[in-house]
């Protein structure tokens, strides 16, 4: 039994470092995964806006969504012909383990390539992006069943950060109600997690569903989303210091 076990394990461990370097080495684009193993949280939200947001900045963007559920598919398909969503979007959720092989394939064509990921911490996909990932984002809505559910994620960024020295993290403050003291006492308990927290924090607001609806950005909805647009954009001016 203890032959087996080192046996795979070794194994494991030969295919992470094989997979993180052969990406490494052949890595033009900019790698964000956005992870956590609680659902509900927004990460396909975060995921669409933030490279929706780089792509009107004229930056070669794809999102490769590796959810199941294929959300972030079904969001640009939503997208009417004459506004196509502003990245290219593609489904490669049954790669599993295998997705730094077939990320590897894009790297030299994009710019920035956002990794929507699946509500599993422990899955293959999640701990397979983040061995290959620039910055993880770990969406949190500040409420303490949320942020009970969100622990785990931590461990996980903490094991591949072991083999991806070059991997950043911050926990994005998302669905954000200010005016309350529960998101408040949360948001001040965030710095416990060992994770930093970053500055720019996305409120609950109509904004973002309708953007999903329509299949596009809250820049498309103008100024009726001006607060949304100003949050999404110190997001993105964050995301792409933290990538300097």
């Amino acid at each position: 039994m203890n032959f087996l076990y080192c046996f795979y394990r070794y194994n494991y461990l030969f295919y992470l470092y094989y997979s993180y370097f052969s990406v490494r080495l052949a890595m033009a684009a900019k790698i964000i995964a956005v992870v956590n193993q609680k659902g509900g949280v927004g990460k396909t939200t975060i995921t669409m806006q933030v490279a929706g947001a780089l792509g009107k900045r004229s930056h070669k963007v794809l999102v490769i969504d590796s959810d199941p559920q294929a959300t972030a598919v079904r969001w640009a398909s939503s997208a009417s012909d004459e506004t196509p969503f502003p990245a290219s979007v593609i489904d490669l959720s049954a790669t599993g383990s295998k997705l730094p092989r077939e990320a590897r394939k894009f790297v030299d064509d994009y710019d920035y390539i956002v990794i929507d990921c699946p509500p599993a911490a422990e899955s293959a996909a999640p701990q397979s992006a983040l061995l290959i990932a620039d910055i993880g984002l770990i969406p949190v809505i500040p409420s303490p069943p949320d942020l009970w559910g969100s622990v785990g994620i931590r461990q996980v960024i903490e094991r591949m950060a072991a083999v991806n020295d070059l991997l950043q993290s911050r926990i994005v403050v998302n669905q954000c109600q200010p005016n309350t003291s529960l998101a408040r006492e949360a948001i001040e308990i965030l710095p416990e997690y060992g994770i930093p927290v970053a500055a720019s924090i996305l409120h609950q607001r109509t904004a973002y569903r309708q953007a999903a609806v329509f299949g596009g950005t809250v820049h498309d909805l103008g100024y009726k989303a001006a607060a949304a647009i100003k949050e999404v954009d110190a997001l993105v001016d964050e995301v792409i210091s933290c990538l300097r």
